[in-house]
């Protein structure tokens, strides 16, 4: 017979793939759940079905408004409520975080079953560096936005890593390539499925791979840190300021330049100005 589960809510990770790497605590607690917040009942439906939990769904997802919120939290004080994604950890690269805050300043208890998630498994099959490393999620769709996301981090000495779709997965790569030069890289795709993934390469060559070959499931990509460089030279200087002033006023111009190439801002900003003339 199931336990009574304690009042509060229930972050619960669920399989991306495999259902078999549900943990015993995890569908538990979904068979204990007063009733379990979904993104999709449909996805949800064949889990509980796996698990053996005939228990009530609310679909709480991008679209729940402060109201749904409200509601939640208004049954946390006497009901279990169980939180899932459609697959992986909750929270991670969704708004989910914005219950959890309010359910913790409502004063309700708040309890997290670890498990399953995409941007750390690709990780561990990319054979890239794994002691630091930068969750990206989405990059944004439109052109300018994605390039000065991009620009953002292109200095970081960490691995990255980035959710994508089949459709949009050449453009990413090309503009990944395009600011970030040849680094090592890998697609990663349905992770823990039966067709599972995982192709390396420089970001150019995998760039040129995908152009015109849109895979499908779901993608992870994972992207080396830069490597160890030279002091950059007023050639590099003047070359990387002239990109990025195409994009960026010359203020934020010299911020992104000089973090990308560890030199003085007040330098970078004077030159830009120059340029920008």
């Amino acid at each position: 017979m199931t336990e009574r589960l304690a009042p509060g809510l229930h972050v619960v990770a669920t399989p991306i793939g495999n259902l078999g790497d549900m943990s015993p605590r995890a569908a538990e607690t979904l068979r204990a759940a007063d009733f379990i917040l979904v993104e999709d009942s449909r996805v949800t439906a064949k889990l509980l079905a796996h698990v053996g939990a005939k228990v009530p769904m609310r679909r709480y997802d991008d679209h729940a408004t402060d109201r749904d919120r409200d509601a939640v939290i208004a049954a946390l004080g006497d009901k279990a409520v169980a939180f899932v994604s459609d697959a992986g950890t909750p929270l991670i690269s969704d708004p989910g975080y914005k219950l959890v805050r309010a359910a913790r300043a409502a004063g309700h208890a708040v309890h997290t079953l670890p498990g399953p998630s995409a941007a750390v498994a690709a990780l561990t099959l990319a054979g890239l560096p794994t002691d630091r490393f930068l969750f990206l999620g989405f990059l944004p769709a439109k052109a300018k936005a994605r390039a000065d996301s991009i620009g953002e981090v292109a200095a970081v000495r960490a691995t990255l890593i980035l959710y994508e779709s089949g459709p949009r997965l050449g453009a990413t790569l090309a503009a990944l390539a395009g600011q970030l030069g040849a680094r090592d890289a890998a697609v990663v795709r349905e992770i823990s499925k039966l067709h599972e993934e995982c192709v390396t390469g420089p970001l150019p060559d995998l760039a040129e791979r995908y152009a015109d070959a849109p895979p499908r499931g779901e993608i992870v990509i994972v992207v080396g840190p830069p490597a160890n460089a030279a002091p950059a030279s007023d050639e590099d200087l003047d070359s990387a300021l002239t990109d990025a002033l195409g994009r960026l006023s010359p203020s934020r111009a010299a911020a992104e330049v000089a973090e990308q190439l560890g030199l003085p801002r007040k330098r970078v900003y004077a030159r830009a100005l120059e340029l920008a003339k």
